[in-house]
């Protein structure tokens, strides 16, 4: 898979992700790619809005992260839930016509979820940071910054708009990028949850050093398909070395029933990551007692 960036960093060839530049008039290959696209242009109107010294000022003054990964460990349900605030996706569109993130996160935090994850991507998603902003004033529990995130600034946005945990995507990071942004975020006293889709992006954070959590995603971003054998195939590829390095998987995509769950779960899975199939449930509290017993 590759994903080529309008404003890379210096050019490296890492894996199966390809950074190009000077690549103008030239149209997205896939949706991921059409996303990072806009998120480069997007990252560079908030750092007007916003220079990062003043935003690192605010995130000075935010309440200490919460331990999103001990949450997970000590999840209220087998696997743990992390249970999505998600009105929209490129795929299915608008999920839930009712969309409130305060009700549908209330809810959630009712029924068992461990912990949240909430969508930051306005365009694709229809998702924003003011509703991680009201979501953090809400709730208690841990809550992830679901974002494509491709610079640190978003980092410390998330962060200072609550977040304690972020997603960071192995197919559109460098591992260089990768290492960097681990870092940065274990340094906010955040949990980085870094999202594999294959066995060669699995191998490449690996090798990163301060990854204590990552999610398998069973949705093939180029053409949406989804397939939970994905999380076996690469659970069974290196169980081994996951064990030994003490790493927490979470399955993503895919999970309706209570046999999916099952199925992860017996593949390695120790979280799953639900958001559709709770979201457009007309009361998602009942949904998760209903999907775990």
């Amino acid at each position: 898979m590759q994903i080529r960036r309008i404003n890379p960093s210096p050019q490296v060839n890492t894996g199966e992700v390809v950074y190009q530049s000077n690549i103008p008039d030239a149209k997205p290959q896939h949706i991921l790619e059409e996303i990072v696209w806009h998120k480069e242009a997007e990252v560079a109107k908030m750092r007007d809005r916003l220079p990062l010294l003043q935003l690192r000022q605010q995130v000075a003054t935010v309440a200490p992260a919460k331990d999103f990964l001990s949450a997970l460990k000590n999840g209220k349900t087998n696997p743990a839930l992390i249970a999505e605030v998600k009105k929209a996706s490129p795929s299915k569109g608008v999920i839930r016509e009712d969309f409130n993130p305060v009700a549908l996160a209330k809810s959630y935090e009712v029924g068992g979820a461990s912990c949240l994850s909430v969508l930051t991507d306005s365009k694709f998603f229809q998702g924003s940071f003011d509703n991680l902003n009201l979501v953090r004033q809400a709730v208690d529990l841990p809550l992830l910054c679901k974002e494509f995130i491709i610079y640190p600034y978003q980092i410390y946005f998330a962060r200072a708009k609550g977040a304690d945990a972020v997603l960071l995507i192995a197919a559109i990071l460098q591992d260089r990028d990768l290492n960097y942004f681990v870092k940065i975020t274990n340094s906010l006293g955040m949990t980085p949850l870094i999202e594999v889709h294959t066995l060669e992006e699995l191998d490449r954070v690996l090798a990163i050093e301060g990854v204590n959590l990552i999610g398998i995603n069973n949705r093939n971003l180029e053409d949406f398909s989804v397939s939970l054998q994905t999380t076996q195939d690469i659970l069974t590829a290196r169980k081994n070395i996951l064990q030994e390095k003490d790493i927490l998987i979470v399955s993503e995509s895919g999970l309706h029933t209570r046999d999916d769950l099952e199925f992860v779960k017996n593949a390695g899975a120790k979280g799953v990551l639900i958001g559709e199939s709770l979201v457009k449930k007309p009361d998602p509290e009942v949904a998760i007692r209903e999907l775990f017993n």
